[in-house]
């Protein structure tokens, strides 16, 4: 709302001061940083007095993990504090009018908004099961719906390519295509791919068909895979939510990653001189992001341990929506992986625990785990045990595991912003 006031007041040639900073998305971006950080650390105490007053707190499962019984009754649901942050911020710094901005407001609205209604029947309704899972994937399939459609159908979205002129030989009797030195905005299924030289990649390449018809169904493909990305991020952000301040720092710290990578590809120079994608107008998702980072900052000055609040899922995932949807836009998806590896990794543990304990079980008639427990950080809180995997052999202490997984996600994000020049 500032930015848009400033700008009406700039066309009808009002001026001061010190109001030309704003159309400087670096300066705009230290603003949300800071304003979303003061914001949450001012709201975070009321909004958790006000949950142990209603008496909305974590109801805790034995699972024999060290001082898990002493989060009992700790207030949950404090995801309500990121999404205020976020979304205050992004309303007031940012420009409203981007259909990247809308899509990221829809993201954490409806994703906050399914999170909730988790919370809420857990633990206001007591209901163990709370929302059923596959209503959550519907919500997550319809969020990536509406991303996809938008980002197909939006004569906003643009990828700006260098135009291409055909010359004929007369010697040879040849069309040569020449690269010139003029670009254009296009609607493409381009998106670019890590460690590879030439590094664009056409999702209309895996089409089965020809001719215009290649086009369309490169936009289907693309969809279903927005579709898919927006799932797994959203759910894996939710397994790695275990720890007192876990998820957040990881968060924190990918948020900051794919706002570099944001910058460099709303940035004509930067993106050309390092061949990935231009997308005009995704400068304002760096503003988003880093409304996103200074929120999870604020979040986690009462969230480390021993944390005082506890995300759930309203923040949970609402938070790997915006993370998977700022990567998709700035055409960076393929290095999610990379990216969001702890989240990939926690995520790939549930997924083999689970299947390898039902094989095992079917087979010999005995279930057996290969991890001592999932998620991958209970692995590690867990001493002598008959998994597969029996390292560590001493439990190792929670904050401990923390501040380690945040080190491997400050190291995979630097790779991943590193494989810009490695190819």
């Amino acid at each position: 709302m500032i930015y848009r006031l400033i700008r009406m007041l700039q066309a009808e040639g009002i001026n001061f001061p010190g109001m030309r900073l704003m159309d400087y998305i670096s300066f705009r971006t230290i603003i949300s940083i800071i304003f979303a950080m003061v914001f949450g650390l001012y709201i975070a105490p009321r909004i958790i007095h006000r949950l142990q007053r209603k008496q909305i707190g974590e109801e805790i499962r034995n699972l024999g993990l060290e001082g898990q019984l002493k989060k009992e009754g700790t207030p949950t649901m404090g995801g309500i504090i990121i999404l205020l942050s976020i979304t205050v911020t992004a309303l007031l710094f940012s420009d409203l009018k981007n259909v990247y901005v809308i899509l990221l407001l829809i993201t954490t609205i409806c994703l906050g908004s399914i999170g909730f209604l988790d919370d809420y029947l857990k633990i206001v309704k007591k209901d163990k099961v709370g929302l059923k899972g596959k209503y959550k994937i519907y919500g997550q399939i319809a969020v990536g719906l509406i991303v996809g459609l938008t980002l197909c159908l939006s004569g906003d979205v643009t990828v700006k390519q260098k135009e291409y002129t055909k010359t004929f030989s007369e010697a040879t009797g040849t069309q040569s295509k020449n690269e010139g030195d003029t670009y254009v905005n296009v609607k493409s299924t381009v998106t670019t791919i890590p460690f590879i030289k030439n590094n664009h990649f056409d999702y209309a390449w895996l089409s089965p068909f020809k001719g215009k018809a290649r086009q369309y169904g490169g936009w289907v493909i693309y969809i279903l895979v927005i579709i898919f990305i927006i799932t797994a991020v959203s759910n894996g952000t939710n397994l790695t939510d275990g720890m007192d301040g876990l998820s957040a720092g990881v968060s924190a710290i990918v948020g900051t990653a794919i706002g570099v990578l944001a910058y460099l590809s709303g940035n004509a120079i930067y993106s050309s001189y390092l061949n990935i994608c231009f997308i005009p107008n995704s400068g304002e998702v760096v503003i988003f992001l880093a409304a996103l980072v200074g929120a999870l900052i604020s979040f986690l000055w009462y969230n480390t341990y021993p944390a005082q609040v506890f995300m759930g899922d309203t923040g949970s995932l609402a938070i790997g929506g915006i993370l998977a949807v700022a990567a998709i836009v700035v055409r960076t998806e393929l290095l999610l992986p990379v990216l969001c590896g702890i989240f990939f990794m926690e995520s790939l543990s549930v997924i083999i625990q689970r299947l390898y304990f039902k094989y095992t079980k079917r087979k010999y008639g005995k279930g057996v785990r290969i991890f001592k427990m999932s998620p991958l950080h209970h692995h590690f809180q867990i001493g002598e045990s008959e998994a597969i995997i029996k390292k560590p052999r001493n439990p190792i202490p929670e904050a401990k595991i923390v501040v380690r997984f945040w080190i491997t996600a400050i190291i995979l994000c630097v790779i991943a912003i590193i494989t810009l020049k490695i190819r």
